[in-house]
């Protein structure tokens, strides 16, 4: 059976995740509160919020295989939002696993974070880790099989303002300026969410991830301060960098990880996205989206 929902389709890594499936002649049904992005037209959509158990129910019935990335992914702003952060990304999970229930599943399959097991991530980190535990205990209670996926660093094209990629380039492109709360010293393990696409369906269609945790990031540590020196140099050094060497609240410097004794596997493609070549495509997109909205 190959009939897919995925929750949060219509988003930045769920976007991308809706055509691999395509791809790969999955039948894709995009359940999310927003329109598709204009890639995806054509593809079949339902107006549905995970929030919402009766919208729930109706999309998840007659599917096989469930992606839930819907849910609220700003870390920054869950500091002061955590209400919302746990109704949407604990409640809103619960009511996809309970749609569940009533299905023949063969795959759950839930986008975690590299901060579920960190002592960073403020709210946003606390519910992904508290979903984390509820989707085994779904498991361990009512036999549904799942695959938890830790995302780490993502950037692409369709990333919007809460992506530190996406905000740098469009500073760059814009003003000329680019200003990094930080030091610089900040190390990220960046994957294009293409990969991560590709990833995250390899996954599904392997047994051995089943009932697994697996992490998912790139294969090259870089600290910030050379990424956007790498920017500097795309722009032609027409850019300058102000790094203001503040706290970075809610954020890790070196690793998201803390002492935790559950197991993750971290997988890797063989062949991936240049990052260097993945910023210029980016800034080609930035441009591009740019002069469109000026026209």
């Amino acid at each position: 059976m190959k009939e897919v929902v995925v929750f949060g389709g219509s988003g930045f890594l769920g976007s991308y995740v809706v055509e691999e499936l395509a791809r790969r002649e999955y039948n894709v049904l995009i359940a999310d509160t927003k329109d598709p992005p204009p890639a995806l037209f054509g593809f079949e959509y339902v107006q549905c919020d995970v929030m919402n158990e009766e919208e729930v129910e109706r999309a998840v019935s007659g599917r096989s295989i469930v992606y839930n990335f819907a849910g609220f992914a700003n870390l920054d702003a869950s500091i002061d939002q955590p209400r919302e952060t746990i109704e949407k990304n604990v409640i809103g999970t619960i009511n996809v696993l309970e749609a569940c229930r009533n299905a023949n599943l063969q795959r759950f399959i839930y986008a975690s974070s590299a901060y579920a097991l960190s002592s960073k991530g403020s709210f946003y980190g606390i519910s992904k880790f508290a979903s984390e535990k509820i989707v085994e205990e779904y498991y361990n209670r009512f036999s549904i099989p799942f695959s938890i996926v830790r995302y780490g660093s993502l950037y692409g094209e369709r990333a919007n303002a809460d992506n530190a990629i996406y905000r740098w380039i469009t500073q760059a492109y814009r003003e000329g300026h680019i200003v990094h709360n930080g030091n610089g010293e900040e190390i990220r393990e960046y994957i294009h969410a293409s990969d991560a696409a590709t990833l995250s369906v390899n996954i599904l269609e392997d047994e051995k991830y089943e009932n697994q945790h697996i992490v998912l990031t790139g294969v090259e540590r870089m600290k910030q301060n050379e990424i956007l020196q790498m920017i500097q140099e795309i722009f032609n050094d027409r850019i300058t960098i102000e790094f203001t060497d503040t706290k970075f609240e809610g954020h890790y410097t070196v690793t998201p990880y803390s002492l935790d004794p559950s197991v993750a596997r971290k997988l890797v493609l063989s062949e991936f996205m240049d990052f260097g070549q993945g910023l210029v495509e980016y800034a080609k997109h930035i441009h591009k989206t740019e002069i469109s909205e000026q026209d």
